[in-house]
């Protein structure tokens, strides 16, 4: 019987056992001491009463307790469930209640939160409890597996078991659960391997948050699929993220767009060697052309990578050979995954032509936790339909166009907001933008651009953006509005929120 992703680290703990495996701060663990730490986690677990399909949430950054608690899950058949670190306190209780989870694992930075949410009505049984100044009642993290079994957990788990259950970053409405089965998991690693090579001299640096899936399966459980090293970071900080390149060797690294343009403004960027990456992936929201450019000219193998919580994440990548000559295209799928770009009945559209990209694949997700009208409404025939617009170009390259939701229409003619912010983005002065419709009594919606500036004492005018913009897009498509903000409110992925924007514009 094929076993889950827990048996990944029994194969590598017996065929490399000496491998390094895991490194958070100073702790480093190889394949076989990270198999016998998740091992005693799994039967720790199991004294506390968790059981198979049980939902096991966590409040955890990017440490090595987070990824333990990922396989230990994994090895017993339970649901892990990583809540992201930034939320509020209504905002964790709403994801434990709607998980109806009775075991909670939370750092002891994250003990404000954990001690307002113990006041509220849920539906948890037992905090573990990681580091030092713990609750009276919590139990104790290195206690518990320092007491427990390191044997091999015997439990029948298959691919299609679930393993993990992501929450969508909720950008509009509440979020919701994710299935993600071990099969997914595993798929979305040999579609990763195949598509960008890694192989078990490869080191990784997660510094992306692991409760997105982004930094939890762009390269991190790929690379333990592989017998890689996984180098862990619970704070993003360019200067240091640098450093640990620089230090460690790193040959890949994941990074969201937000992130890798912070790494452009460190003062002293070119006294850092950072030659030794193989593998730099940016995803999770459009990059500006201009900071792949910057990396480029590096010569700094830059990959633009597609995907969704729904599908794993892997949709598409575009490989070093392409992103100059197809820039602003996220590349083309895996071999273990299909798209088609449809219209609204379904037919598949031409080239040059817009419509929803929708999956086909091993990765795509079980369905949404307790929804089963949303997953429906996600899931049809075996596809399942992202809501992002697309277009193929003649030869088969993925170029998203924009969410449907944030597509604009003006006057009947539909403006896709983020063909203008990449052209802004190349503006002298523009350090974000995002680019939002707003009611208008003539042309139903116009176009409105929200900017931040690098130079602050500065201004930008409606004017200015047209002049900008003149000749480099349709006119119909330059904003009528300009505002000018300190920062753009994003979400802990680093996706912008436009639908605050949008609220704020119909105040």
């Amino acid at each position: 019987m094929i076993k889950g992703i827990g048996s990944w680290l029994v194969k590598h703990s017996k065929v490399s056992p000496e491998r390094l495996a895991l490194v958070y701060n100073e702790r480093r663990f190889t394949y076989a001491e990270f198999n016998e730490r998740v091992n005693r986690l799994s039967h720790a677990l199991l004294n506390l009463g968790v059981r198979k399909g049980d939902r096991v949430d966590a409040l955890l950054l990017n440490t090595n307790e987070m990824m333990e608690a990922v396989f230990a899950c994994a090895k017993i058949g339970a649901i892990f469930v990583p809540i992201n670190f930034r939320l509020s306190v209504d905002e964790v209780l709403y994801i434990v209640n709607d998980s109806r989870a009775y075991h909670f694992i939370y750092d002891v930075r994250m003990r404000p939160v954990v001690d307002q949410l113990r006041l509220k009505d849920s539906s948890l049984q037992e905090y573990i409890h990681v580091g030092n100044n713990p609750h009276e009642e919590d139990s104790l993290y290195e206690e518990l597996i320092a007491g427990a079994s390191n044997a091999e957990p015997e439990f029948d788990v298959v691919l299609d078991d679930i393993h993990l259950m992501m929450y969508t970053s909720g950008t509009t409405g509440k979020p919701k659960g994710a299935m993600l089965s071990h099969g997914n998991t595993q798929w979305n690693a040999i579609n990763c391997i195949h598509s960008i090579p890694s192989d078990n001299s490869d080191i990784t640096l997660c510094v992306a948050p692991l409760f997105h899936i982004g930094g939890m399966s762009v390269f991190t459980l790929p690379l333990l699929y592989k017998g890689g090293t996984v180098i862990l970071d619970d704070g993003f900080d360019p200067s240091r993220v640098l450093q640990k390149i620089h230090e460690e060797k790193i040959t890949s690294i994941f990074l969201v767009p937000a992130m890798w343009q912070a790494l452009t403004v460190v003062p002293n960027f070119e006294s850092y060697d950072i030659s030794s990456l193989r593998f730099a992936v940016s995803g999770g929201a459009p990059c500006p052309i201009t900071v792949i450019e910057f990396y480029q000219k590096r010569n700094i193998p830059f990959y633009e990578g597609f995907g969704l919580t729904e599908t794993a994440p892997f949709v598409s990548i575009l490989d070093k050979e392409n992103t100059v000559r197809k820039n602003g295209s996220v590349g083309k799928e895996p071999v273990h995954t299909t798209v088609r770009i449809v219209d609204p009945n379904d037919r598949d559209v031409p080239p040059g032509e817009v419509g929803e990209l929708i999956v086909q694949g091993p990765n795509i997700m079980f369905g949404y936790w307790n929804k089963p009208e949303a997953t429906k409404e996600a899931i049809k025939n075996g596809w399942f339909y992202t809501g992002d617009l697309a277009k193929f170009d003649d030869e088969g390259f993925i170029y998203i166009v924009d969410r449907k939701k944030d597509m604009i229409i003006t006057g009947g003619e539909n403006v896709y907001p983020i063909e203008i912010e990449q052209v802004l983005y190349r503006h002298e002065n523009i350090a974000e933008v995002a680019i939002i419709g707003y009611p208008d009594e003539k042309w139903g919606e116009s176009v409105k651009a929200i900017v931040s500036l690098k130079d602050k004492s500065q201004t930008l005018t409606v004017q200015d953006v047209a002049s900008f913009l003149d000749g480099k897009i349709a006119r119909f498509k330059i904003p009528k509005q300009v505002e000018v903000v300190e920062a753009l409110p994003r979400n802990a992925t680093g996706k912008i929120l436009k639908t605050v924007l949008r609220q704020q514009v119909q105040v």
